[in-house]
């Protein structure tokens, strides 16, 4: 079972797995039927502060990392998170969807980094 992460933009959608936005808003121009949602846990995403402070400059991306991962591990709804992945990773793949246009920079590489640490995937 693989974790992935994919622009929710992309078209056609990967709906080969358990689809969990993890964008605090949603996402412009997306309906809810289009968007394939199995979940939407938007407590996981960064802070408004941290999102706009960041505003996806690439030159912010390391300190906005450390940043978010601190605010991960403050979040009172991590474990919870940690155990939907895990659940569902046991059962296929398990895909993060953020709507941000950096798709090497956003807050669902930060996540998965993290979930490949805390669960031992891939």
């Amino acid at each position: 079972m693989a974790l992935k992460i994919e622009r929710i933009y992309r078209k056609p959608p990967d709906l080969q797995g358990y689809r969990i936005l993890v964008d605090r808003l949603w996402p412009r121009g997306i309906s809810k039927v289009n968007a394939h949602l199995d979940e939407w846990f938007k407590t996981i995403g960064p802070s408004k502060e941290l999102r706009q402070w960041f505003n996806h400059e690439d030159e912010k991306y390391p300190v906005f990392k450390t940043k978010y991962l601190a605010e991960l591990a403050a979040n009172p709804d991590l474990p919870q998170f940690l155990q939907l992945v895990q659940t569902h990773l046991a059962q296929g793949d398990v895909i993060l969807l953020y709507g941000a246009k950096n798709e090497a920079h956003n807050q669902a590489v930060v996540l998965q980094g993290l979930l490949q640490d805390k669960l031992n995937v891939k």
